[in-house]
This record gives structure tokens, C-alpha cells and sequence, in this order.
């Protein structure tokens, strides 16, 4: 099994597709990395005055009207919708200060989650296309069947194949990530702050990391399972999309109560361990009035690894059926 493993690894790399995928995540993580160094450069002087003037007009009608303001507000609170915080919070009207306007200051811990989440994306749909296309091609030149006639041993071909994809994954994610903290890291070092970096931050965010490269290598086993399911890479990429656009973009939008069970929630619980959607909860008033009020509800991180890992499985196993099975002539 070893070596048939490493065979499929040499393949892997040995695919055009695989390296100019590759570079494409490289060429993204460097315009993130640039559009972090442009987000993180300090206020020029003229930012710095018009930063300046704003606050000071905000802050002379806080002191004009801010007694007016919460009176008002303590009048309002009682026929406020239901669920609603207390009194001291809803009104809660607190001074302007100078460093909440203009452009906030680059900080590592409030940055780096961000770009992680949007990185862990990033390579997952590269890890997928890479994945799909690391099979397809096999079915599309016929090279399969002639592989399995120096292994006749189905099974062990498939596991070969699912474990090369996913191990030849793991470097990739892992680089591209060391280089996106590396680099966001030396950023906000030069030109922004990191007085917020405490020990927690960082296992936090290595964390995510290492959840990432997870979600990457699993996501490229599945899209060479997807290849081999539908035999073409164009199908199985089509096949995503269709559901991202259909389930996910349109049927999601309208069924509230199926959020929990929708993929890009369960992922987003993964990479962030647990995540929070909205609902919009709605009931006519005493007075008659239609009114509508957002609940936060959560998506646990249990939640997620027990419904990707069935998910997973559930795919793994139907591919591995099908392949066993099926006539490849």
C-alpha cells in the first residue's frame, strides 16, 4: 500500500494541473499579503486631519444633544419589541473618542482570523479542483484500467489514490498558510501593532490553521472520490457548484430552520470552532404592528465534526462501492 501510495504522490506532482494550481494559491497569498501591508500603512496627514475634524463635530453634537438622546430613548424602551437587553445598554449613548475615526489601527490578533478564514477557502476549492482533476484525467485517458491490470486489487488502488490526494495536500496548505502568518506577522510588526499577540492568540490561530490543512486534505480525497463517481473532472467541479449555487445560494436563503445542516455552516463551525447564523423571528404586536426581530443561534463545533465526518464517510464508502463494482471499459 506504501507504494502504491507514493506512486500517486509522485503523479500528483508530477500534474501540470496540480502545479499551476499550486501557483495560483501561492499568487493569491502574496495579493493577500499585499492588500494586508496597503490596509495596515498609517494614517497619511491628511487622513490624520480629516480624522480630526469629523470626531470633533461628532463629539460637539454628543454634547449638545447626548441627555436629549437617552431621555428620549428611556421613553421608547418600554414598547420595544421583546427579546430586547437592559435599559442601561439600549440607551447607552458613551462619549466619542479621537482613535474611533479614521482608519483603525492594524492589529495581528483582530487581522489574522480573518485571513485564515478566508485562506482555509481558498485552499479547499484548490485542493478540490486539484483532487477532481487528479482522477478525471485517469478516466478520461483510460490509464486507469491499464493501471489495474498490474494491480487488480481495486480497493487498494482507491485507497492509493484517496490517500495520495490527501497527503499531497497537506504540504501545501501547511506552506501556504506558514507563509500568510509568517508574513502578516512581519507586516504588523513593521507598520501596525501587535501588543494584542498573547500566547492564547496564538494557539488560537495555529488552531484554525491546523484545522485548515484538515479541511484542505479531506476536501481533496473527496473531489477525487466526486471524479470517480461521476468519471469526469468537469462533472464532479460542476456538481459543486451546482450545489453551492442552488442549495447553499438560493434554497438556503429560504429554509431557516435547515441552516445547521447546510455544508458551508458546518465549515465555517469547523475552521472558526463554532459558529453563529441569525434568524429572523416574527410576531404581531399588541398594537397590531408586524414586527421583526434577528435571534443568534449556534453552530456548535461538535456539531460540525460529527456531520462532516459522517459526510465524509458516508462519500468515501459510496465511492468505494461504485469503484469496486463498476466496469471500467
Amino acid at each position: 500500500m506504501i507504494r502504491l501510495v507514493k506512486v500517486e504522490l509522485k503523479r500528483l506532482y508530477a500534474r501540470r494541473l496540480t502545479i499551476i494550481g499550486i501557483a495560483g494559491v501561492v499568487l493569491i497569498t502574496g495579493l493577500m499579503l499585499f492588500a494586508t501591508w496597503r490596509s495596515a500603512r498609517p494614517l497619511s496627514e491628511s487622513e490624520l486631519q480629516q480624522a480630526q475634524t469629523q470626531f470633533e463635530q461628532v463629539h460637539s453634537e454628543w454634547v449638545r444633544s447626548a441627555d436629549e438622546w437617552k431621555k428620549q430613548c428611556e421613553r421608547d424602551y418600554a414598547s420595544a419589541p421583546d427579546p430586547k437587553p437592559s435599559i442601561a445598554e439600549y440607551c447607552s449613548y458613551p462619549e466619542p473618542r479621537l482613535e474611533d475615526f479614521g482608519r483603525p489601527r492594524f492589529t495581528f490578533a483582530d487581522t489574522m482570523p480573518d485571513l485564515l478564514y478566508g485562506a482555509s477557502y481558498l485552499l479547499a476549492g484548490a485542493a478540490f479542483l486539484i483532487g477532481a482533476s487528479f482522477v478525471g484525467a485517469e478516466y478520461s485517458s483510460g490509464s486507469l484500467g491499464n493501471w489495474l491490470t498490474f494491480e487488480p486489487r481495486r480497493l487498494r488502488v482507491y485507497g492509493s489514490k484517496l490517500l495520495g490526494a490527501l497527503l499531497g495536500h497537506v504540504p501545501v496548505a501547511v506552506v501556504t498558510l506558514a507563509l500568510l502568518i509568517g508574513g502578516t506577522a512581519l507586516i504588523v510588526e513593521l507598520v501596525g501593532n501587535t501588543s494584542t499577540t498573547s500566547g492564547k492568540v496564538w494557539g488560537d490561530l495555529l488552531a484554525i490553521a491546523g484545522r485548515s490543512v484538515v479541511l484542505a486534505a479531506v476536501v481533496a480525497a473527496l473531489g477525487s472520490v466526486f471524479a470517480m463517481l461521476l468519471r469526469h473532472t468537469a462533472a464532479a467541479i460542476g456538481l459543486l457548484m451546482g450545489y453551492l449555487v442552488l442549495v447553499e445560494g438560493v434554497f438556503g436563503g429560504f429554509l431557516i430552520k435547515a441552516q445547521p445542516w447546510l455544508v458551508r455552516l458546518n465549515v465555517d463551525a469547523w475552521i472558526k470552532h463554532g459558529t453563529t447564523y441569525w434568524v429572523d423571528n416574527c410576531q404581531t404586536m399588541p398594537d397590531g404592528i408586524y414586527n421583526c426581530t434577528s435571534l443568534e443561534k449556534t453552530v456548535s463545533f461538535g456539531h460540525s465534526v460529527w456531520y462532516l465526518g459522517i459526510a465524509a464517510a458516508v462519500i468515501v464508502a459510496l465511492g468505494a462501492l461504485v469503484f469496486s463494482r463498476r466496469d471500467l471499459t
